[in-house]
């Protein structure tokens, strides 16, 4: 499981989250409501909630209590028996077998007086029987259409055999490769973010909770676990009050107002409170500010984990911290904290109104999802599902749709199917299953997998003789405690004699071949929770290799299989065409063969600014300016302190103009919407996608803004020398940003820079003026 949100508690330190939006003159506090944080539908019916309602009447204190409590079910025939029948446990995680899941789910109803089942949670995270690409991936699509259907699919898998809740989607934006779960999340922009999170929740739930084949969405990590001091997983974060409101918080809020059902809270410190300990996080903001209906759920031992940090003084003192913050549900691996809970209700540190209140919406989401008349697995409806041969085509779409072009020089790529008699495959990734999928996959099955060799085998055979050398062998330092779950296969380590020999064998065939495919980046147990890195470069010796094969002279393609930026600044010189596949999914292989030869042509783009090495982070491109701003890309002596790719980056095999940027009122007033269009033109000879983007910069205002803030975004599809009109609105929202000053959301009267293009780079310009 992942780590999850901290406890805020003075309201002076971290403030106000989404107070209603003010629209200010430059100083003015006043705070105005704006529709957009008005009222919004529930998630519940009236039905569901009447139910509810009736329900917990008829239950006692103990049996409400019951419902709060989640376990870890590594192994199906664990003795958790009698805490079902008894209804001490309100969910259980990690149960994944139909039959499994039909047993416990019988102990619980069949036993229990009310005949309350359980929910099932697992975490779904991109895929569940099929795999799509990871979530760094499926947002560089910029496609939140793709991403919708890609979660839908992994609902209706996982549904299918009973899981009724994903801990999924992790909506933390993450500025710092290091860290190893920014492979779960979408990258470092609030905009971009919230528009994945919407697609996410869309995609997992359907229209609304309850829809057949969907399953409850959890957002996490709630909130800030994705700023982690040094990168490193679990550490504390500290982030000022402007960065949590305008960066970090809007993909959740986003979440919020697309109806998600449940929320996960974070492991780390936030400012010195622990967040599954923060009442103001989960209450005033969640609840109070956005209007939350649904539950909240500890991280795993979370709760207890408030001890650890020095928040708590023993568990029970921890449960009372996380039941008054607002935690709704304790997830834990063996006994809960949440066990102390009775206790604490006869001591009278609990009322009964309190439980009620955390009870209720777990009871709604048990009845609106239909657990009560459907709580058993359909197992032949399963097996449709699992199989089903339009999930896979779906998944090799997505790993098409995902996939970035970074460097393509004198046109080396698409390739051509005759030109080349020989291909050298090489790299210690280009054949792994699993390296493939990409880690926080659990139930795929590996056999589905297509690697980069079985790929492009499969594309060339008939034509090309292919053959392959790993050439180096690269590892963890620290081992993942994940390994198990994955079920890696046990490596055996080459000698040195034996690395010797494998880097001289692949160093030969590329010598002998007309063309190498270098397969080169991380394992799978390299990205993930607790898989942060201190480095960016390629692990082991997977630069050597690079640059011994690159001095051959031979045409080479770098493709890139990794959860997170990495140190490619030689290759970015050297490597004539570099593809960045990230980890594609289970048809990444046939995917990467489909871009290498051009029967794919890649359209995704950068979610985040790739850093040249680990000493330019942070290097989001939403940074101020300074006061010599003429000076902005020379802040090192020793190298320019730019990204080597900017945000938004993606090449094509075509070409594409943006011209004529207009507004429809230059001159407007600050409330009101703002029209902006722009042409886009394939300019090339082929049919490809393009993603125009739309940034903007407020020049002056009652605070510092940044030089470029996302806007608006749209994919599309052009034929040959066609071209079409991209339309954007900008809301009075999206030209508002939290005020560190005035605490409060303020709109400025102000002349704003708006550039369109294909990335945060646009240089295509022009301005507009809004007045009170």
């Amino acid at each position: 499981m992942g780590p999850c949100t901290a406890r805020l508690h003075l309201r002076n330190l971290l403030f106000a989250a989404t107070l209603p939006l003010t629209i200010a003159a430059i100083g003015q506090t006043t705070p105005q409501h704006t529709p957009q944080n008005g009222p919004r539908a529930d998630i519940f019916t009236p039905a569901t909630i009447k139910r509810a309602d009736a329900l917990l009447k008829q239950m006692t204190t103990d049996e409400k209590l019951g419902q709060l409590n989640q376990l870890f079910v590594f192994d199906p025939s664990a003795s958790i028996d009698d805490f079902v029948r008894k209804g001490q446990v309100g969910s259980l995680l990690f149960v994944t077998d139909p039959a499994s899941i039909n047993r416990f789910q019988h102990l619980a109803v069949d036993n229990s007086r009310l005949h309350i089942p359980l929910i099932f949670g697992f975490d779904v995270i991109h895929g569940f029987r099929t795999i799509f690409p990871i979530p760094l991936a499926m947002a560089s699509s910029w496609d939140p259409e793709t991403v919708e259907r890609a979660q839908t699919i992994a609902a209706a898998e996982a549904r299918s055999v009973g899981i009724d809740w994903a801990f999924a989607p992790m909506l933390d934006i993450a500025r710092d490769p290091r860290w190893g779960r920014i492979m779960e999340g979408a990258g470092e922009d609030p905009y971009l973010g919230a528009a994945i999170a919407r697609a996410q929740v869309r995609g997992f739930q359907g229209p609304a909770i309850g829809t057949p084949d969907h399953l409850l969405a959890c957002m996490k990590h709630f909130a800030g676990y994705g700023a982690a001091e040094g990168g490193r997983d679990y550490d504390a974060s500290y982030i000022s009050d402007a960065q949590l409101h305008n960066v970090y918080l809007p993909p959740f809020h986003a979440a919020v107002e697309a109806g998600v059902g449940s929320v996960m809270s974070a492991y780390m410190d936030l400012n010195d409170i622990p967040a599954t300990g923060n009442h103001w996080l989960q209450t005033e903001v969640l609840r109070d500010d956005w209007g939350f209906q649904g539950f909240v759920v500890s991280d795993a031992n979370a709760v207890k984990s408030l001890e650890n940090h020095g928040f708590a003084k023993d568990p029970a003192d921890a449960a009372l911290r996380a039941f008054n913050a607002g935690v709704n549900m304790e997830m834990a691996i063996d006994k809960t904290a949440y066990s102390t809970l009775p206790d604490a209700y006869k001591q009278g540190r609990i009322t009964l109104k309190q439980i009620d209140a955390a009870v209720k919406p777990i009871l709604e989401a048990k009845i609106q999802l239909g657990l009560f008349e459907n709580p058993y697995v359909d197992l032949p409806h399963s097996q449709q599902v699992l199989n089903d041969p339009a999930h896979r085509v779906e998944a090799l779409r997505a790993a098409e749709h995902s996939a970035v072009l970074r460097r393509n020089e004198n046109n080396l790529l698409p390739l051509a199917k005759s030109t080349y008699k020989s291909i050298a495959v090489i790299g210690p990734l280009a054949n792994g299953k699993h390296d493939t999928i990409g880690s926080w996959a659990f139930q795929e099955d590996p056999n589905e997998a297509v690697t980069v060799l079985e790929g492009l085998h499969a594309k060339l055979d008939a034509t090309t003789k292919i053959d392959y050398a790993p050439g180096v062998q690269i590892k963890r330092f620290f081992p993942s405690f994940f390994d198990e779950i994955f079920h890696e296969p046990k490596r055996i380590d080459w000698t040195p004699e034996q690395a010797k020999a494998e880097f001289d064998k692949a160093v030969d065939l590329a010598r002998s071949s007309d063309l190498t495919i270098l397969t080169l980046g991380e394992t799978q147990d390299m990205s993930g929770e607790a898989a942060s890195r201190s480095s960016l470069a390629l692990p082991g010796e997977q630069e050597k290799l690079l640059e011994t094969i690159a001095s051959l002279n031979k045409p080479v393609v770098l493709v890139l299989l990794n959860g997170r930026p990495l140190d490619i600044t030689w290759a970015s010189e050297h490597i004539p065409a570099i593809l960045e596949a990230w980890y594609p999914g289970t048809q990444g292989g046939t995917a990467i063969a489909n871009l290498l030869t051009g029967d794919a042509v890649p359209g995704g783009k950068l979610p985040l600014s790739w850093p040249r090495n680990v000493g330019q982070i942070p290097i989001n491109y939403t940074h101020n300016l300074t006061q010599d701003a003429s000076k902005q890309g020379e802040r090192y002596w020793n190298e320019p302190s730019t990204p080597l790719y900017p945000f938004g980056y993606g090449l094509s095999y075509s070409a594409f103009s943006f011209s004529n940027l207009k507004v429809t009122e230059p001159e407007n007033k600050v409330g009101q919407p703002v029209h902006v269009s722009v042409d886009v033109e394939n300019t090339g000879s082929i049919p490809a996608d393009e993603v125009a983007q739309l940034y903007i910069h407020q020049q002056y205002g009652s605070a510092s803004r940044p030089v470029r803030e996302l806007k608006g975004f749209r994919r599309i599809t052009l034929a040959p020398h066609a071209k079409t009109t991209v339309d954007f609105t900008l809301t009075p929202a999206d030209l508002s940003y939290w005020n560190a000053g005035s605490r409060s959301w303020v709109q400025d009267a102000s002349t704003f820079d708006l550039w369109a293009g294909d990335s945060s780079a646009a240089t295509l310009h022009t301005t507009f003026n809004r007045a009170r």
